[in-house]
């Protein structure tokens, strides 16, 4: 690839949807950037890792210099805290979302003036099924909460970003992610790909991915 190939990062490198997203994007001929906080825990990736804390906006734009095509935030932070809402403490409240919304928020910020510059782009989030019903889970309640703002992200910034040509959307995944289910890694990658090819003008905000 050279140095014109199109570029993805993902945000949140795991074994998982992480490494399919890359496999997808790879396949369709990006060149990909995972961004893990511990990219030692990752050697078997076959892309270039680079470490990245979600919760830290100096370190997002760091790892985040240069073109950027494809943005995907794919990090989260999960508080257990049973049997619910009562129980989860607002520290903990605030340091998920730190993550889970703020962390989305700074890393869109730090590619989308390359982005405006170029008239293009795209800038996905992994959302969940607990922003449309979040007492399926109530332990997870932080989650919940952060899966409902990123929602809310996602959509205030496609409305912001449409008009420009850059689309932001989110694939809300309404299930728990597993090998050969319904809920496989790369099926849900293929429905992150679907969301980056629409054509300006037909800019999905959202797939609501159900297996």
């Amino acid at each position: 690839m050279t140095a014109s190939t199109p570029r993805c990062v993902i945000l949140g490198y795991g074994p998982g949807l992480g490494a399919a997203l890359a496999s997808r994007f790879a396949a369709g001929g990006y060149r990909v950037l995972g961004l893990a906080r511990d990219p030692s825990r990752h050697a078997a990736a076959e892309i270039e890792l680079r470490a990245a804390d979600a919760a830290d906006p100096a370190s997002l734009a760091a790892a985040l210099e240069g073109t950027v095509d494809v943005l995907i935030h794919n990090a989260y932070r999960a508080t257990m805290a049973a049997p619910g809402p009562s129980a989860l403490s607002p520290q903990d409240l605030a340091r998920d979302f730190a993550v889970n919304v703020g962390g989305a928020l700074a890393a869109a910020q730090a590619v989308l003036p390359g982005m405006r510059r170029a008239g293009r782009g795209s800038i996905l989030f992994t959302g969940g099924g607990l922003a449309l019903d979040p007492t399926g889970w109530l332990p997870a309640a932080s989650l919940a909460i952060g899966k409902a703002g990123l929602r809310s992200l996602a959509q205030t910034l496609h409305a912001e970003l449409a008009p420009a040509g850059i689309h932001a959307g989110t694939v809300t995944v309404a299930g728990t992610i597993a090998p050969g289910t319904g809920f496989d890694p790369a099926r849900i990658a293929e429905a992150f790909w679907s969301l980056h090819q629409d054509p300006p003008g037909a800019f999905r905000a959202e797939i609501i991915f159900q297996g």
